[in-house]
């Protein structure tokens, strides 16, 4: 059975859930001890669905036989770890969680993984009951090379929601969630109250983090940061300097003081701190703001899609959405042990406990349509409301480049040098100069 202290340990819902092992091997005489005695390791970048993995980590080690070496690391650290092993071609880990958003162009190139196609297709190795079908498009598509090679099984496909304090918007006799960027903006600066540690928005102003929430902005303006040959920038355009003006107003002028540091977890404290009155960042991290033991907003958090863009973009509405997979390092020690732990953790019902704990929004479709998980989360019908309706409208929220992670750190400098009160035009026109040298380079070989 599903172990409470592990559950709390995921920031997971308190309520009962089924007993995977038991259900998995009730769903078929698939041998899941083929592999019993052998040891394998696992690197996961630090969320939500790294947590619950931990969580239910003696469960699969109940049900396989095997031993499960488990590392988290915050996704800053760990993609460089990963890539600097993984070119090495003596990866220490067997199963490795990915960033398609980040890596997928490079991963391609640099034929980092195992092809996982010979490994469902054989009989031997994959439950029948795994159902690739039931995996999104757009996510397979993220999975999977221009040569047909599924290079990694898609995990999670997290989308930008707006976290919103009913008893804040209370206070201040407001009624939410704000419907465009223009409310909440006006919303923002009502409910910021400095003397009282209180603010009206809180988001990310840390370099390489701000870039997805500037980028999530600039998507109501239904642009992209690249055109979509890869080949040009468009983060210098009217539009991306619109959205570049907006994002250093709602930060300088209602978000706490020090935000230029923050990433999505301090973002997050704030919010469970109740000192912020809105949160825009991925509906990932979801589950802590209703855990009573960290948390003080349990009983006011709301959620809402995000905001439509301006008038004059024709009130757009975008959000973006990070891909995330797992896969096997082709170099990995021990492949087909490995193939059943991947199989397991993207399997229905691991992703069905990730959307059961509000852990983050699975790429299988099969589990939006389950009674029985939303029955038993703890997360309220608009949560679930909010999901649906993001789904429909989500966009990539980064380019897909090979240097995607250079982008990042270039673009959120400028980014974060206007929270220090740089000109945004100015710095926007800066670092797509200084980048676009760097992308046509990429695209020359």
């Amino acid at each position: 059975m599903i172990r409470r202290r592990h559950l709390l340990a995921a920031t997971a819902s308190a309520l009962a859930a089924p007993a995977i092992v038991e259900r998995a091997n009730a769903q078929s005489a698939f041998d899941w001890k083929q592999f019993k005695g052998q040891s394998i390791e696992v690197n996961y970048q630090l969320s939500p669905r790294g947590d619950l993995a931990r969580a239910h980590m003696k469960e699969f080690e109940e049900l396989t036989g095997m031993s499960v070496g488990f590392e988290q690391i915050p996704e800053q650290q760990q993609r460089p770890k990963v890539a600097m092993e993984m070119a090495t071609g003596h990866p220490s880990f067997d199963a490795v969680n990915v960033g398609m958003h980040v890596q997928k162009r490079l991963i391609e190139k640099a034929k980092w993984m195992e092809d996982l196609r010979p490994y469902i297709a054989d009989k031997s190795l994959t439950n029948p009951d795994f159902d690739l079908a039931d995996f999104s498009k757009p996510s397979m598509a993220v999975a999977t090379g221009a040569d047909g090679k599924l290079n990694v099984l898609p995990l999670n496909q997290d989308l930008f929601i707006l976290f919103w304090n009913k008893a804040l918007f209370a206070q201040k006799g407001l009624k939410g969630p704000p419907q465009t960027l223009d409310e909440m903006m006006t919303m923002a600066h009502q409910l910021t109250d400095a003397p009282k540690g209180v603010y009206g928005f809180v988001g990310r102003g840390l370099k390489n983090a701000n870039m997805t929430f500037w980028d999530d902005i600039l998507l109501k303006w239904d642009q992209e940061t690249v055109t979509a040959d890869g080949k040009k920038l468009l983060t210098d355009t009217p539009a991306a300097i619109e959205a570049g003006t907006w994002y250093q107003k709602i930060m300088r002028d209602c978000a706490p003081p020090g935000v230029i540091g923050y990433n999505w977890n301090e973002c997050q404290t704030t919010f469970m701190q109740s000192r912020a009155a809105m949160w825009w960042d991925g509906i990932g991290f979801s589950a802590p703001l209703l855990d009573p033991t960290k948390s003080k907003v349990v009983d006011s958090v709301a959620f809402a899609p995000d905001p439509a863009g301006p008038a004059s973009a024709g009130n757009v509405r975008n959000c973006a959405t990070f891909i995330d997979g797992i896969g096997i390092p082709a170099t990995a020690k021990n492949p087909k042990a490995a193939w059943l732990f991947v199989q397991w953790a993207t399997g229905k019902e691991m992703l069905g406990e990730v959307l059961r704990t509000g852990s983050g929004t699975p790429a299988r479709l099969s589990v939006y349509a389950r009674a029985d998980i939303i029955k038993g989360s703890k997360f309220p019908q608009e949560w679930f409301d909010t999901t649906g309706i993001s789904l429909k409208m989500a966009r990539s929220g980064l380019p897909v480049i090979v240097p995607v992670t250079e982008f990042r750190d270039t673009v959120g400098t400028g980014v974060t040098n206007t929270l220090a009160g740089a000109d945004v035009a100015t710095e926007l026109k800066r670092v797509t100069a200084q980048f676009q040298p760097v992308l046509d380079k990429s695209n020359e070989t």
